[in-house]
C-alpha cells in the first residue's frame, strides 16, 4: 500500500495509543514513546513491523504515542491510521490482512 496522506488513529487516553502516520521516501522510520517501553517495547516494534509487512507497506513514517494498549487495540491503530492514509473509503478490509 503506498500512503498518499497524513493520518491519524487512537487516543492519548490510558490502554489506548496514538498512531500517526506519513507518507516517507525513504523506507520505514518508527518513532514509539510507551508507558511500557521497558517491558515490551521489543514486542510493540514487532507488532508494529507485522502490520506494516501485511499491508505491504514498504514507505512509512510512524509516530506511536502507547499508552498500554493491548496488541489487538495497538494493530487495529495502525492498521487504521494507514487505511486512512491510503485513503481507503470502501470495501476497506479490516482485519483480513493482519
Amino acid at each position: 500500500m503506498i500512503l498518499k496522506k497524513s493520518a491519524i488513529a487512537g487516543t492519548y487516553e490510558s490502554s489506548d495509543a496514538h498512531v500517526s502516520v506519513e507518507p516517507y521516501n525513504q523506507g520505514i522510520d518508527i518513532s514509539l514513546e510507551s508507558s511500557v517501553m521497558e517491558q515490551y517495547g521489543v514486542q510493540i516494534r514487532e507488532s508494529i513491523m507485522e502490520v506494516l509487512n501485511s499491508l505491504e507497506v514498504e514507505q512509512a513514517k510512524i509516530v506511536v504515542v502507547d499508552k498500554g494498549a493491548l496488541d489487538c487495540t495497538l494493530r487495529s491503530r495502525v492498521e487504521t491510521a494507514i487505511f486512512r492514509a491510503c485513503e481507503l473509503t470502501e470495501n476497506i478490509p479490516w482485519g483480513t490482512r493482519i
